[in-house]
């Protein structure tokens, strides 16, 4: 018999599922998180850092630059023997998906936290299942908490299953519901209660042992491949078979009790829904509600999708008449979503048909849509009705009108667009474009592409820096917009705030979208299909667009693809809470780089995008800023000349973001040309690979040191005090670097 252990200290935390994730993390106390933010997953990583801050834990957290990379960050480490975590949502679970099965396929383990969300698109945030869906086929193991506390046990519990089995885990619930409700919970007093039950990691295999060396990943044929997808599948079995254990021991240590599935009311009912994540409880209340009426209802669901627990979830509805299966995702063109399929599978595979268990499925609470006992009632009043659809969705809601009902502006006329105040000429003698009359008092003529009335914040460094660039380019424009606040606050449906044609598309993907939008235009002209004429396209990339979107910009570029592309600097991921960006200035607080007795913030220096993207060979690359708007204007124009007739052109503007900035808005211009004279951001042209100065503060003795600079802005004004005049110093060495290796460039001839 097994040893009786008792049930150990643990403390009272009124926290969200997120928080309680990276509390379990903590305690576990892994040696690297690879990691890449998305909401609303994004709070697992912010707490992580905030504790590492104050040195409550070792992890490593490693700030990837998109969630295919942060997958690969994880895999790397785990094949080195020691414990991995990772937390990601939709899109980002997604762009990881690839990596997936290579984690599983090598019989690595680790855990990731998934906090559901709806997968694009068109873009949402809001909760749903329809992310967690596509990674059944992947080889993990696959938990779903329906309450924050089973968010921290799973995590504990399901360290210790990956590990027993050699398969990596996700833990999956909720998101906005599961992951940022705050709940009452009980976790263990002492991380070492944590870390003794989980047990000391015996890697089975380590990259790292150089005296037993491995191959790990190796190329596979028939006889092979199906062996280790045989291997994979009994490991899948013998995880079925250690849960109940892990589970069994983790109850003698926390008085916790958990199990493949869960029930209300199963044991007589009639009717039944069967429903994943915080859902569950919301249509508890609603069967003790109906039980009180005399209705034999109940409720069932699964705490594991994979290794799905048919046998156990049979026991439970063997004897029901109707089963309703409540999908919060659907899988178009199946009758239902997953978990239906799932379900009726089970049932034939015990030999029950439609004719012994009728299953309807309903499809509910996409994007997040609110499910109340009242829905659940309706549930089960159309699964009492033998006339009831076999599939259907529930809550959806009247539409809007056809495309003329939704116009809220008349379209840009071309002449109206084309005010022809800015000249534009060639300098025969060395092919640069040359810009004359840019001035911003009779710019006023030009129509606003970007209207007013968008949802930015006060301050906000966006709309002024589109409207600058836009002022700058006559004619028709097409507009591509990242993912980003950008994007967010200025299309949300049904409305836009755009006056010309629009796309979006996400983070790592735009560049080669809009070149997609570029070469159709060529091609329907070329065949005769649209009208001749000219047409600027402008991508919009921001909020660490160009650390995940990175590849996709430098493709177009080398690929010549005629656009410009903007992007407003603002130095984090702003759209999704503010969490450290590749450009990112070095010691700027953020929300996954804190500042505490062990961190001081960002720990290394800010990207410089325009040198890299310069280094493709691009026609013209070009700093602006908002404090030199004539200076911004002419670029623009530049830029426009270049994209229509050699290929790519990229401007960078640094934009202001008051909220995460900590400053004021009124001061952002201010703030933005001291960015300028400290030369944390030089304005400079890079034309057919010529570097031009376009703005010397030394020669106006308007130069200042980055101190006064970093002063500006709370993100920022920390280093100024004593104990970080060492990162400051460090800061300004690298920022003179910068600015005297440009101010060479610029005095060279072919630089």
């Amino acid at each position: 018999m097994m040893e009786k252990k008792e049930v150990k200290p643990q403390k009272v935390l009124f926290d969200s599922g997120n928080e309680l994730a990276a509390y379990a993390a903590k305690q576990i106390n892994y040696h690297v998180m690879g990691y890449y933010p998305i909401t609303p997953s994004t709070q697992i990583a912010e707490n992580l850092d905030a504790m590492r801050a104050e040195g409550l834990h070792d992890i490593s957290l490693v700030a990837a630059e998109g969630e295919h990379s942060a997958a690969g960050i994880c895999y790397g480490a785990s094949a080195c023997g020691g414990r991995v975590f990772n937390a990601t949502s939709a899109n980002g679970l997604l762009y990881a998906l690839e990596q997936l099965p290579v984690q599983s396929g090598t019989r690595f383990p680790m855990v990731m936290n998934v906090a559901c969300r709806t997968v694009s698109g068109p873009l949402s945030i809001k909760g749903d299942h329809s992310d967690i869906m596509y990674a059944l086929n992947t080889g993990w193991i696959i938990l779903f908490a329906d309450t924050p506390q089973a968010v921290y046990d799973m995590n504990i519990c399901g360290l210790k299953l990956a590990e027993k089995v050699n398969l990596p885990v996700i833990v999956a619930f909720d998101g906005f519901f599961t992951s940022h409700q705050k709940r009452r919970c009980m976790v263990f007093e002492s991380d070492e209660v944590v870390q003794k039950f989980i047990g000391k990691r015996e890697a089975e295999v380590d990259l790292l042992d150089m005296d037993h060396p491995v191959t790990i990943g190796s190329y596979m044929n028939e006889p092979d491949i199906i062996n280790n997808k045989y291997q994979l599948h009994q490991a899948m079995k013998s995880a079925a078979n250690w849960l109940p254990t892990i589970y069994e021991e983790y109850e003698e240590i926390s008085g916790r009790s958990y199990g493949a599935v869960r029930e209300c009311q199963m044991t007589d009912a009639e009717t039944a829904i069967f429903i994943l994540g915080s859902a569950y409880h919301t249509v508890r209340s609603a069967v003790h509600k109906l039980r009180e009426a005399g209705r034999k209802v109940g409720v069932f669901t699964a705490s594991v999708l994979r290794p799905f627990p048919a046998e156990a979830l049979y026991a439970l509805c063997q004897n029901v008449k109707t089963i309703i299966v409540a999908d919060r995702q659907d899988s178009y063109g199946a009758g239902g979503g997953n978990m239906t399929l799932e379900i009726k599978a089970m049932l034939q595979s015990f030999g029950k048909g439609n004719d012994d268990i009728r299953v309807l499925s309903r499809i509910y609470g996409l994007g997040g849509k609110d499910f109340y006992a009242e829905d659940a009632e309706i549930l089960f009043q159309e699964g009492e009705n033998p006339e009831a659809k076999s599939f259907d969705y529930i809550g959806v809601t009247k539409g809007f009108g056809g495309r003329e009902d939704m116009r809220y502006y008349e379209p840009i006329t071309k002449e109206a667009s084309s005010p022809g105040i800015i000249r534009r000429s060639m300098n025969p003698e060395n092919g640069h474009v040359q810009i004359e009359n840019a001035r911003i008092n009779e710019l006023t003529a030009m129509p606003k592409r970007l209207s007013p009335g968008h949802g930015a914040c006060p301050g906000c460094g966006i709309p002024v820096n589109v409207n600058l660039l836009l002022k700058g380019i006559e004619g028709h424009v097409v507009v591509l917009f990242q993912t980003g606040c950008g994007m967010v606050v200025t299309t949300g449906y049904p409305k836009t705030s755009f006056k010309v044609p629009y796309i979006h598309n996400l983070f790592q993907n735009g560049a080669a979208t809009l070149s997609g939008v570029v070469e159709m235009f060529k091609q329907r002209q070329k065949r005769g299909e649209y009208p001749e004429g000219d047409i600027t396209f402008v991508m919009v990339s921001g909020d660490g667009g160009m650390d995940i979107g990175l590849g996709s910009a430098i493709g177009a570029a080398l690929r010549g693809s005629h656009l410009i592309l903007l992007e407003y600097d603002n130095g984090g991921y702003m759209n999704t809470g503010y969490q450290l960006s590749y450009s990112t200035p070095m010691g700027a607080k953020s929300s996954t780089s804190h500042v505490g007795p062990e961190q001081y913030g960002k720990s290394f220096f800010h990207k410089d995008t325009a040198a890299i993207m310069a280094a493709t060979g691009m026609p013209y690359v070009a700093t602006a800023a908002e404090s030199n708007p004539a200076d911004f204007v002419k670029k623009a124009a530049r830029a426009q000349v270049y994209a229509k007739s050699e290929g790519m052109a990229y401007i960078r503007a640094l934009s202001a973001c008051p909220l995460n900035w900590s400053d004021k808005p009124e001061e952002e211009r201010t703030i933005i040309g001291k960015a300028v004279d400290c030369c944390y951001f030089p304005l400079y042209e890079v034309e057919k690979g010529q570097t031009t100065l376009s703005y010397n503060p030394e020669k106006s003795n308007k130069k200042i040191p980055v101190a006064d600079w970093l002063a500006m802005m709370g993100r920022t004004r920390h280093l100024t005090k004593p104990q970080y005049r060492g990162v400051a110093e460090t800061i300004q060495k690298e920022i003179d670097r910068r600015w005297e290796r440009l101010k060479a460039l610029s005095e060279h001839p072919l630089l």
